[in-house]
């Protein structure tokens, strides 16, 4: 059998909700079916979805074992891929049929390419579409501190199901950690844009699912989920710096670069284990100029002015509150109307109603 230039490589965790629109979007792509492999890491399901795979042998390799979160999902399957690019897709979330042949095109045509990332349709509960990409396409390299500032504000676009990698950087990058049990992804497309020229397309070509079982955006407030999700936060923050120094970047740079993920870990730090409300303070403020550096000077000062009302109460109380508050609608529509977030120029965002 020739080797396929592309392997797709699908982790998934008790998706039988999802995981059959996952493959099917794959089988589905308009490319050539005898240049791609689909390669599918089961990270120890214990619902249908063992069941659901094995409807679709022998057009998919599944690799089977015990849960271990998404650094280990990858470990196994990665060494596993045998193309020369690799694109990653989470099971519970699936691709636009032309997502293989954009990429597969821009990976061929530029070999000085190792990441290629592109906009994204996050997929609510409720039906709501919310289309986000980029007004035009850019590239870049995370090894110096433009590249970081860039990196940092728009790397929302190189997540799991959005990013495609060269298999000979994911073996200069090697194992991931697998305390990482979440956001394995963002260990990869980091060392990914810092070793190699990095690209992000302007189409939208993943839709991205919210659901209340989801491992990255915790909405449900669950405390051992939350602390999952700390627990990978700080082990990013703490094996990152030291890959990043054998790479030869500075201190500054790696700083600049790991500052949105440092003060994540913290918010998260905050909000279950408490701390001192200076802490919060600063937290929030490091997020909010990292989410929004094109932000006008007044609406950083009025941000800075609403934010000091997290010095009169300690964090958790503070976090607890904030939580309460972005579950109320009322809330969240005159928060629209009176203070909505700066427009960002890169960005174009649409929100749609599916019928």
């Amino acid at each position: 059998m020739p080797t396929p230039y592309v392997s797709v490589l699908i982790d998934t965790f008790n998706h039988e909700r999802f995981i059959e629109q996952a493959i099917q979007s794959v089988l589905a792509q308009n490319f050539p079916a005898s240049d791609r492999e689909i390669v599918v890491v089961d990270d120890g399901s214990t619902d249908r979805t063992p069941e659901i795979l094995r409807k679709f042998e022998p057009h998919i390799r599944v690799l089977r074992k015990q849960n271990g979160g998404q650094a280990s999902a990858f470990n196994a399957g990665i060494p596993e891929c045998s193309g020369q690019i690799v694109t990653f897709l989470d099971g519970d979330d699936w691709w636009a049929p032309d997502k293989l042949k954009h990429v597969v095109a821009t990976m061929a045509g530029e070999r000085s390419l190792g990441l290629v990332g592109h906009g994204i349709i996050t997929v609510f509960e409720d039906g709501t579409q919310r289309v986000e990409n980029l007004r035009e396409g850019f590239t870049f390299q995370a090894n110096e501190m433009p590249g970081a500032l860039l990196f940092r504000c728009r790397c929302t676009f190189l997540g799991t199901s959005r990013m495609t990698i060269r298999r000979t950087l994911l073996q200069q990058i090697g194992k991931i950690p697998e305390q990482i049990h979440v956001q394995a992804d963002e260990y990869l497309y980091t060392l990914a844009a810092v070793r190699m020229l990095a690209r992000v397309l302007p189409e939208a070509l993943t839709f991205y699912r919210l659901h209340t079982d989801n491992g990255f955006i915790i909405s449900t407030g669950d405390p051992q989920k939350l602390r999952r999700k700390q627990k990978s936060l700080q082990a990013l923050v703490q094996t990152l710096p030291l890959r990043l120094a054998e790479f030869g970047m500075n201190s500054q740079v790696r700083d600049a670069l790991l500052a949105y993920t440092r003060a994540c870990a913290e918010q998260l730090r905050l909000s279950l284990e408490g701390g001192w409300p200076w802490e919060t303070f600063r937290t929030e403020k490091t997020l909010y100029q990292v989410e929004h550096p094109d932000a006008s000077l007044s609406y950083r000062l009025l941000k800075s002015l609403l934010l000091s009302a997290s010095l009169l109460v300690p964090p958790a109380s503070y976090y607890k509150v904030r939580q309460s508050l972005a579950q109320n609608r009322l809330y969240r529509r005159l928060r629209q109307r009176w203070l909505p977030f700066p427009v960002m120029p890169h960005i174009r965002s649409q929100e749609r109603k599916l019928p």
